[in-house]
């Protein structure tokens, strides 16, 4: 089981940029493909975006896709969010996310981290 802890999360305009941070725990996040996901009030939770093991592969979601970066530091141990051109319809709960090495399921799962984009 790896521990995951988000931040980097607040209020912004629209328009502005926001870094998320991921940071793990108990080990490797190397054997782990990883994701964010957000949840808006009233709304179920959504995938975002998710990063192979060896950071060969991303994909996004299309809501996001070309405005929204993650990226991973296995060497830290961190996974990274980075999002520009912020939406309010960004305003949601940020979450990362773990999928062990043959799993097809997220494993693991942060706190979640607010983000907040005022028109």
């Amino acid at each position: 089981q790896v521990q995951l802890v988000e931040s980097g999360g607040g209020l912004v305009q629209a328009g502005g940029s926001l870094r998320l941070s991921c940071a793990a725990s108990g080990r490797s996040i190397s054997r782990y493909t990883m994701g964010w996901f957000r949840q808006a009030p009233g709304k179920e939770r959504e995938f975002v975006a998710r990063i192979t093991r060896s950071e060969d592969a991303a994909d996004y979601a299309d809501s996001v896709k070309g405005r929204f970066t993650i990226s991973r530091d296995n060497a830290k141990n961190t996974m990274y969010l980075q999002m520009d051109s912020l939406k309010p319809e960004d305003t949601a709960v940020y979450y990362c996310a773990a999928m062990i090495v043959l799993s097809v399921t997220w494993t693991d799962w942060g706190q979640g981290t607010q983000v907040t984009v005022s028109s």
